[in-house]
């Protein structure tokens, strides 16, 4: 019986080597590839165009790092529609992908590369010869012009990465990798801006969070520092702030007759000069004024000061020199023509008033009310 097994063996022995030998000619062994670690693909915009914008001519920019310690002479950029080859299915190149018009713009870490885009879908870059990469070298590089995929409605792509050996991407692979992206819709927002004229006036405006506000003007009732005496001079202010962007500014007007009292008055001052003790002026600028006597300094400048691009407001001739006051209805005060007319955002413009009486002024209470009227152009 044991004879029997003993020969039974020598007969399968040479069938059991075939077969083996016929398994590894099926099922090759490879030696496997490192994985590329810490790898990314980043869609970059070009221009206007978003960088994630189905069928956009964008930058695709890379980075990953290489376990190194080989000689690397080429590294392939592999566009599919998968992760990896799954069942009868390899690599399928995704539909609108154009990589043909692609240029490497820029790599660190393992550099001395070009371009090599022929074959769509799978380009590489490549060196004159293979060169040492140290271990755990970070690279980076970005194809420029690359067109994304076109599907309207997005699509996840991936890319694998293998480096090589060869000058031409062929050859076995050394390290390999896969990194994943999406196109998307995108997100069309629009809005509309109005033609604006933002306009108020009180005794003050103040700001908010630096920024005039209109919502915090206060009343119109302004009243006089002190008495009107002939040896000294009174003085008042009132605030205002505006902003508009029509394209040819805008102009404030002060409206209203000069301080009544019965049918007594205080004289308008019809021409810009200067306060004087004992004559009868009622007047305004739009100034800091320093030095009207037995006054400290009253007013103040436009404030956010003018600056000829989105700040243009300024008092206008007559109401723009310090210490010399005027008034006459219908007149201009101030506009936002700093430099040149135009658009302007929120400042706030500080008006000053004085009244100078004569010893012989009539007794009583003198009051006006005066309008500021802001005009835009647009």
């Amino acid at each position: 019986m044991k004879k029997h097994q003993k020969s039974l063996l020598r007969l399968l022995s040479p069938f059991i080597l075939l077969t083996a030998l016929l398994v590894q000619a099926i099922f090759p062994v490879f030696a496997g590839a490192s994985q590329i670690t810490a790898r990314s693909l980043t869609l970059v915009a070009n221009g206007t165009t978003g960088g994630s914008t189905p069928g956009g001519v964008v930058n695709h920019a890379f980075a990953f790092t290489l376990p190194g310690g080989s000689n690397v002479g080429s590294i392939q950029f592999k566009y599919c529609t998968t992760a990896a080859d799954t069942g009868a299915l390899t690599c399928i190149t995704p539909t609108g992908l154009v990589t043909t018009s692609a240029t490497l713009s820029g790599q660190t870490g393992a550099t001395g590369f070009s371009m090599v885009n022929t074959t769509n879908g799978a380009p590489y870059i490549a060196r004159g010869s293979a060169t040492l990469v140290s271990s755990n070298t970070p690279v980076t590089y970005q194809f420029n012009s690359v067109t994304n995929p076109t599907s309207v409605n997005g699509e996840t792509f991936f890319v694998r990465i293998t480096s090589y050996a060869s000058l031409n991407a062929t050859g076995s692979p050394i390290d390999s990798g896969t990194v994943a992206a999406a196109t998307n819709r995108g997100i069309n927002l629009s809005g509309t801006m109005p033609e604006s004229l933002v306009f108020c006036a009180g005794a003050t405006v103040s700001t908010t969070v630096g920024v005039p506000d209109c919502s915090t003007v206060t009343t119109g009732a302004v009243a006089f520092n002190q008495l009107f005496s002939p040896t000294d001079t009174a003085t008042a202010t009132s605030q205002m702030a505006a902003s508009t962007n029509a394209g040819s500014g805008y102009a404030i007007t002060v409206n209203g007759p000069t301080l009544t009292s019965g049918s007594n008055t205080v004289s308008a001052m019809t021409t810009s000069g200067l306060g004087s003790h004992g004559i009868s002026q009622f007047g305004l600028n739009l100034k800091l004024n320093t030095t009207l006597t037995s006054t400290v300094a009253v007013g103040s400048e436009v404030a956010v000061a003018s600056n000829g691009t989105n700040y243009r407001g300024e008092a206008t001739a007559g109401y723009n020199t310090v210490d010399n006051f005027k008034f006459n209805s219908g007149d201009t005060v101030a506009d936002s023509a700093y430099t040149v007319a135009g658009g302007s955002d929120a400042q706030i413009f500080t008006a000053s008033y004085i009244v100078n009486v004569p010893g012989s002024q009539p007794a009583g209470t003198y009051t006006t009310t005066l309008t500021y009227i802001c005009t835009p152009t647009f």
